[in-house]
């Protein structure tokens, strides 16, 4: 669908590490779309290849929906993509930052704006971690159909 649009796209991931990006990667013709992406599961890397303000990280924590949209934004401007996605959250097995297991957030960023989506998951690490990947290429699809043009005309 995206590459019927002429768009691009790039991942930054947290707790999904790199199972967005292989899922876009999974569909024939994907290179007309993938740019790549980041595994950003450092605070570091979010700051420093995604450009999340460190003040952000240091008093909200690496999950937060305002982190997921920097990561968004980031990663589209890093990988000059019309569009990024990300993920944060906690997978478990058990809380972090003082956020429960479950607690997940991803965003959309395109040139016109960006947002982000709160989740809370159940179940293993493994589900939590997949329905994350669901959650955010439902919220793709949705941006997509919605006819965004990246900014283009």
């Amino acid at each position: 669908m995206a590459s019927g649009l002429g768009l691009t796209i790039a991942t930054a991931e947290s707790l999904t590490a790199g199972m967005v990006a292989a899922s876009l990667a999974a569909v024939p013709g994907a290179s007309a779309v993938l740019q790549g992406g980041i595994v950003a599961y450092q605070v570091s890397v979010k700051q420093n290849l995604l450009g999340v303000e460190g003040e952000l990280l240091a008093t909200a924590g690496a999950v937060d929906p305002r982190v997921a949209a920097a990561m968004a934004d980031g990663v589209r401007v890093a990988l000059a993509a019309d569009i990024g996605i990300s993920t944060t959250g906690v997978a478990g097995p058990a809380p972090h930052e003082g956020k429960p297991v479950g607690t997940v957030f991803t965003a959309i960023s395109t040139p016109t704006g960006t947002e982000a989506f709160g989740h809370s998951f159940s179940g293993d690490r493994a589900s939590i971690r997949s329905a994350s990947c669901d959650a955010v290429l439902r919220e793709l699809l949705e941006e997509l159909s919605r006819g965004t043009n990246g900014g283009r005309g």
